[in-house]
């Protein structure tokens, strides 16, 4: 390759953020007519180029990634959900048109795979299962890509055996592909539970997220542990459950987050006071989301007014839970 192509090629260090900074960005203002104008040309350009300009395509992605790095700093201090809620489809059609013109690059599928899942995390899954099934499946499918060009190979198909002794060739730097993986697959599992070869995946999934414990901790607001405490609450004793030891994952979730990650405290009271019938701590716990303002961490104002919107639905509807 040309080397002036080669060095145009590498982007500025963020121009596709790491993946522990894309979660719910990169979508704030598509609503907006001239924005979803850009969007719909830079689709269009990404994926009509020939494979014979596939420098050229490169190029254009790298050009993108830049555009929305600029739009994702807003985004995460965005608090209009109806915004986010209407441009997120655009956002998710850009993602997928640079991956198609450069599907090998694993920040790009990681970040696509954030995209889905957050999506269907945010706004769908609570009103449509089925279409939550189906983001979840694409978030899983981008997920693994990601790992696959770590050189993680045939996730899924690999033996139990070779599949738990690769893990251990990951490091600390590896910790938001694992990470976002296994959330993504965890949560296209959970709405496939009358799947026997969905369930049969859960192993992986959680070893995956015990390596990503191991390793970092403090990830993405004390992330392993909270995955780790949704774990343990919703599972039947006999399959694994302990409620112990998931209220010790849910309490350092929350002490990692410095309780400013308030989707923490919505899934302590929605995991765990619910199992044990606790309606005061349930009811405390939401409560106290509700009178922590939103952008007590700027950067995660989106994510806490979801929580925000949840812990409100969740009170108003104690009589069905308790």
């Amino acid at each position: 390759m040309n080397p002036e192509v080669e060095t145009k090629l590498k982007w500025r260090k963020n121009a596709v953020a790491e993946p522990e900074d894309t979660h719910w960005a990169v979508f704030a203002k598509l609503i907006n007519s001239s924005w979803n104008g850009t969007w719909v040309f830079l689709i269009l350009i990404i994926t009509t180029l020939p494979t014979a300009c596939l420098p050229h395509k490169k190029l254009t992605v790298g050009a993108a990634a830049l555009l929305l790095e600029d739009v994702a700093k807003s985004s995460y201090k965005q608090s209009d959900l109806n915004v986010i809620r209407e441009g997120m489809p655009a956002y998710l059609l850009l993602m997928d048109g640079m991956v198609e013109a450069w599907p090998t690059n694993k920040r790009l599928l990681i970040a696509a795979a954030q995209g889905y899942s957050s999506y269907a995390a945010a706004f769908v899954e609570d009103l449509d299962e089925n279409y939550a099934r189906t983001l979840y499946g694409k978030a899983t499918d981008y997920a693994l890509r990601s790992l696959i060009e770590r050189g993680f190979k045939n996730p899924r198909q690999k033996s139990f055996d070779k599949f738990s002794q690769d893990l251990k060739d990951f490091g600390k730097k590896d910790v938001p592909y694992l990470f976002w993986a296994a959330a993504c697959w965890g949560n296209w599992i959970g709405l496939n539970l009358s799947s026997m070869e969905a369930m049969a995946e859960l192993p992986r999934v959680e070893l995956m997220m015990r390596r990503a414990l191991e390793l970092d901790e403090g990830f993405y607001y004390g992330g392993p542990h909270l995955f780790m405490g949704i774990w343990y609450a919703s599972r039947p004793k006999i399959a694994g459950g302990n409620l112990d030891l998931a209220q010790d994952h849910f309490q350092k979730a929350i002490e990692l987050g410095q309780g400013k990650f308030l989707m923490a405290s919505v899934y302590y009271a929605k995991y765990y006071a619910r199992r044990i019938f606790d309606e005061d701590l349930f009811k405390s716990t939401l409560q106290k989301v509700l009178e922590t303002p939103p952008d007590i961490m700027p950067e995660l104002t989106l994510l806490n007014t979801v929580a925000h919107q949840k812990a409100q639905n969740m009170l108003d509807h104690m009589e069905e839970y308790f």
